[in-house]
């Protein structure tokens, strides 16, 4: 009884959910974004500004402290 409880398990092993190759695009989306939240939170003023105003800067205040970027 054991022996059929083992051949069972072994057959029924989930698939793989997806290969690196499917989760590539994914990974890359994912890096972009990560590198334009970092810009916003700890660049976007001064000479490299992309927006005009300090309206960017002031929304994100709070997470450049937490995340410890001087912005004074």
């Amino acid at each position: 009884m054991s022996d059929a409880t083992l051949e069972r398990s072994a057959a029924a092993a989930p698939a793989p959910i997806a290969s690196p190759r499917e989760l590539l695009p994914y990974a890359i989306f994912a890096a972009v974004l990560m590198l334009v939240l970092v810009y916003f939170v700890g660049a976007e003023q001064g000479a490299t500004s992309l927006f005009s105003g300090s309206y960017v800067h002031e929304l994100v205040h709070d997470a450049r402290h937490l995340l410890g970027f001087p912005c004074h």
